[in-house]
C-alpha cells in the first residue's frame, strides 16, 4: 500500500466520519452538504435521488436517534482524485438495526472532498 493509497483511504475516512457524526446528530443539512451537487443517491427508497436537496430531504425524515456506524472493507483509487470505498455499514435505529453494505465514490473537487455516488445494499 502506497502512502498516496493510505492517504486517499484517510481522505474518505474522514469524509465518512464526517457524515455517521452529521446523521447521530440528526443534521441533515450538514450530511448533504457532504455529497456533490449533483451526487447519485440510492438509500432505502426503492429509487434512487439526485443532488443535495433530495439527499437533505432524505435525512431529514430519518428517525431521531439514528446512528451509522461503519467499517471500511475496501478502497480503490480510480482515477486521479477519485477514490471508491466499500464499506459494512450498521444503522442503529430505535425500532431496531439495520445492517447493509454500502458502495461509495468520493472525488475531491474546489472545495475538498465529496460524495458523488453512494449506494445502500441489504446483500
Amino acid at each position: 500500500m502506497t502512502n498516496e493509497t493510505i492517504s486517499v483511504e484517510q481522505e474518505l475516512r474522514t469524509v465518512l466520519d464526517q457524515w455517521a457524526t452529521a446523521i447521530a446528530e440528526h443534521r441533515p443539512a450538514d450530511v448533504a452538504a457532504l455529497f456533490t451537487e449533483n451526487a447519485l443517491f440510492q438509500g432505502f427508497d426503492p429509487t434512487p435521488g439526485f443532488g443535495r436537496d433530495y439527499i437533505n430531504a432524505y435525512y431529514a425524515k430519518q428517525p431521531i436517534g439514528l446512528r451509522a456506524e461503519y467499517e471500511l472493507l475496501s478502497t480503490r483509487e480510480i482515477a486521479p482524485d477519485v477514490v471508491a470505498g466499500y464499506a459494512r455499514v450498521l444503522f442503529v435505529r430505535p425500532d431496531g438495526n439495520v445492517t447493509v453494505h454500502l458502495t461509495v465514490i468520493a472525488q475531491r473537487g474546489r472545495s475538498g472532498w465529496a460524495l458523488s455516488h453512494y449506494h445502500v445494499s441489504r446483500i
